[in-house]
């Protein structure tokens, strides 16, 4: 059960009950009380950017399934959710979801994988999307999709036998929650390199099947955001600013010799934070206390970390989310996708929510907090990078509020598109019902209960358990049910 002193935001009536209730937490969160429809919204302003032309302000996040085939191929499950995906009416999907660029980077056994093997699937899973979104939207116009590429690095679970940890340097907190021994191997720096030509041959396959770009992922934990954390890897890919983002240049040179034309794009976790865990004086059976940072006082300077404060970790620093962003500049990667945390060791930062997955903790704050606080920093790197196209991040707990919000966001340029990720699983159809003026379903709107994350991370595939009667009626409905009983 969530802590009653944060409330909940189903149980508000009216905009006006919400944004009081912003005013009295004192949280900079732009609202606007009435939703304009029609060609006159801001939300339904396309986007032309340089070579780049998107038909609205909405963007599909990438949403993985932990449902595809033990080879990496899409099942009928992921066919669906992407074909809802196409059906949403957002013009820029954002990768889908993340496939592996290879077989030992998968999250877990049933992740996507984009290589030879999966080329005419994936092509087929790609060609769906779209067949969907020009039932639902009239035409193709304005629509840009791309593939997320990966290696999951640290979380990597490639097989049923348990996880298979790739990583880049030894992180004091993160390496005894895995159970790491001190002379866990690193990846070498050839090893790196080898891994970096299976981004070249995906982004080929990619650009050769009709994505629209690749997004070279740098979130929430896995390999391509360890890199930027690895100050204290020795050789080429870590220590200095220069070395630490080695990789993506690499990758991004690479693809534009073997496709050119395919755009790239990066989601980046702009900002992080020490590793949270229950509070364990509050923690009692089947309820976990509240999030707490894990005892750092004696790892500062904290040198584990990308944008966080090196003397106060738990405080945000986007110093060096800057001069990654001024790289992205030079290199002219264009798409930038901002998101922060990670949902394994600080899920309440990543996506906001008033109740836990089953390994989490009850919220440390108000989650409407971090809503703001990913709104600021998205903000902050807007008005520094005008010249980059920025999508938004953490919108879902906003519940019925989304649209209000989203549409003063994007009116006042702090973003140039929201991105909607669990939203989007329990109700697709939300940004094409808030273009074409319909009310909003309010009984298909995401509250936030975590089950599409307590899911996967009991081994049955992600969903909206509680509002898709197609995973509530499910076998894994059942079975998710069960263990949050003997969970309670």
């Amino acid at each position: 059960m969530a802590d009653r002193s944060y409330l909940r935001l189903g149980s508000f009536q009216d905009i006006e009950t919400f944004q009081n209730y912003l005013q009295k937490l004192g949280l900079e969160i732009p609202c606007d009380s009435l939703i304009e429809s029609g060609a006159a919204s801001p939300l339904a302003q396309p986007i032309r950017f340089k070579d780049i032309y998107i038909g609205n302000r909405f963007t599909v996040q990438p949403m993985e399934g932990w449902d595809g085939a033990a080879d990496g191929k899409p099942t009928e499950n992921v066919f669906r959710r992407w074909r809802r995906f196409g059906r949403s009416g957002a013009k820029l999907i954002w990768g889908g979801e993340a496939a592996a660029v290879r077989h030992d980077g998968r999250a877990n056994p049933n992740q996507l994988i984009i290589d030879e093997t999966t080329r005419d699937e994936m092509a087929r899973l790609r060609d769906a999307l779209a067949e969907e979104h020009r039932k639902a939207a009239g035409s193709e116009d304005g629509l840009l999709i791309g593939l997320q590429l990966t290696h999951s690095g640290r979380y990597s679970r490639p097989d049923a036998g348990g996880p298979k940890p790739a990583i880049l340097y030894r992180h004091p907190i993160l390496d005894r929650r895995l159970g790491l021994s001190a002379d866990y191997p690193l990846l070498t720096d050839s090893e790196i390199r080898e891994l970096i030509e299976c981004f070249h041959r995906s982004a080929r396959i990619a650009r050769e099947i009709g994505f629209d770009f690749v997004d070279v992922k740098h979130c929430h934990g896995y390999l391509g955001h360890e890199f930027l954390s690895a100050h204290t890897r020795e050789g080429d890919y870590g220590g200095s600013f220069e070395n630490r983002t080695r990789f993506l240049r690499e990758v991004a040179e690479g693809i534009r010799s073997e496709a050119p034309g395919l755009k790239i794009g990066v989601r980046l976790s702009a900002f992080d934070s020490v590793p949270y865990r229950p509070d364990p004086d509050l923690s009692r059976p089947g309820r976990p206390g509240p999030g707490v940072p894990e005892p750092y006082e004696q790892l500062l300077p904290y040198r584990w970390g990308f944008g966080v404060n090196p003397h106060n970790p738990v405080e945000p620093d986007l110093i060096e989310a800057e001069r990654f962003m001024s790289l992205l500049r030079d290199l002219d990667i264009q798409l930038v996708n901002l998101t922060a945390g990670s949902p394994y060791y600080n899920p309440h930062i990543q996506r906001p929510a008033l109740y836990p997955p089953s390994d989490g903790y009850q919220p440390p704050e108000d989650p409407l907090a971090g809503v703001a606080r990913q709104i600021q920093a998205v903000r902050t790197l807007k008005e520094r990078f005008p010249d980059l196209l920025i999508v938004g991040t953490g919108y879902t707990y906003l519940q019925d509020f989304l649209p209000h919000v989203a549409q003063a966001v994007v009116r006042a340029g702090w973003a140039d598109s929201v991105g909607l990720g669990r939203m989007i699983l329990s109700y697709p159809e939300m940004p094409l019902d808030v273009l074409q003026g319909n009310p909003l379903h309010h009984k298909q709107v995401c509250r936030t209960f975590s089950d599409c994350t307590t899911a996967p991370r009991n081994g049955l595939p992600s969903g909206c358990y509680p509002l898709d009667g197609f995973y509530k009626r499910s076998e894994e409905g059942e079975r998710l049910r069960k263990i949050k009983a003997k969970r309670a």
